[in-house]
């Protein structure tokens, strides 16, 4: 049996850049259990806490992990295996000028609605809504420039992807030595959008094991599913981040299939989905979803 090592939220970041310093380093094939914040840290304990304004410094991610043997031209590979709740409650809030519907007066003031965690469930009201653990923030150093853990970008960062659950693999392009791997801002539960700015944000422990892929062709997350592989890309709007998103997704099929890059376009309008992450984060997060029975393996 592989021994599993705990990586606890000890040290945590608020931001990726280049210069990021590994608080561990492990081999490729480490199992490890990470130990996740929630992503208000506390704050929010009860439906009478509000909130003003976006904190300064918030969804911490733990980490930064090495992984040995990861350079620059590989990908990172992390296999969820398991999510578990650390906490008892979730907790959804509005803050004034942030969210889909930020300049709704209906929506302007804080609001916050804690949600019990009970038998599977989070209580919302009267309304049972099942759990299902998502990653918030998930990423690895970037190429040149620094964002903020609540940005998502080609490295990773607030990506707010239901996908990223228990059984899915996420890769990401490797920018530096080592990878340098974080990850928090963990839901209880969160649909495709995430509108208010908020799932029901809790902490986590999260199963994990690593790898590297050697000499990958991926420019920005990559998500393998049990019967697709989902091609992230964030932008400053919906329009640009779904062309990445699509054009990410036909290169792969143009290699996969030995076709020119139009003929690939054209299958992608055939088999490939277009779904929104989230639309509230300062740049927007679609996947374009191609089913493996159309692509074995876009990083072979």
């Amino acid at each position: 049996m592989t021994d599993r090592r705990t990586i606890d939220d000890s040290s945590v970041v608020y931001a990726f850049s280049p210069d990021l310093e590994p608080t561990v380093t492990v081999e490729p094939g480490a199992a490890l259990t990470v130990e996740t914040r929630d992503s208000l840290e506390g704050a929010i304990q009860r439906d009478g806490d509000l909130m003003d304004s976006v904190p300064e410094e918030v969804n911490a991610a733990t980490g930064p992990i090495a992984v040995e043997g990861a350079e620059p031209g590989d990908a990172l590979r992390v296999e969820i295996e398991e999510m578990r709740p650390n906490e008892d409650r979730g907790r959804a809030v509005t803050i004034p000028g942030f969210g889909l519907l930020r300049d709704d007066p209906e929506v302007a003031h804080p609001h916050t609605r804690v949600t019990p965690v009970e038998d599977g469930a989070l209580r919302f009201g009267d309304l049972s809504v099942p759990l299902d653990p998502c990653i918030g923030t998930i990423g690895v150093a970037t190429a040149d420039e620094e964002y903020t853990t609540l940005v998502p970008h080609d490295h990773g960062g607030n990506l707010d992807t239901t996908d990223l659950r228990a059984g899915a693999t996420v890769y990401f392009p490797v920018f530096q030595p080592g990878g340098l791997l974080a990850m928090g801002d963990c839901k209880a539960a969160m649909a495709d959008g995430e509108h208010c700015g908020t799932g029901a944000e809790i902490a986590t422990e999260i199963d994990v094991t690593l790898g590297v892929v050697a000499d990958a062709p991926l420019s920005r997350p990559l998500i393998e599913t049990d019967d697709a592989w989902k091609f992230l890309a964030s932008a400053e709007t919906l329009q640009a981040a779904c062309e990445l998103a699509v054009r990410d997704a036909s290169e792969a099929l143009a290699r996969a299939h030995g076709v020119e890059f139009t003929d690939a376009y054209l299958l992608a309008s055939l088999v490939a989905d277009l779904e929104i992450s989230q639309v509230v984060d300062p740049l927007k997060t679609v996947r374009c979803a191609v089913p493996k029975a159309s692509l074995a393996d876009p990083l072979d």
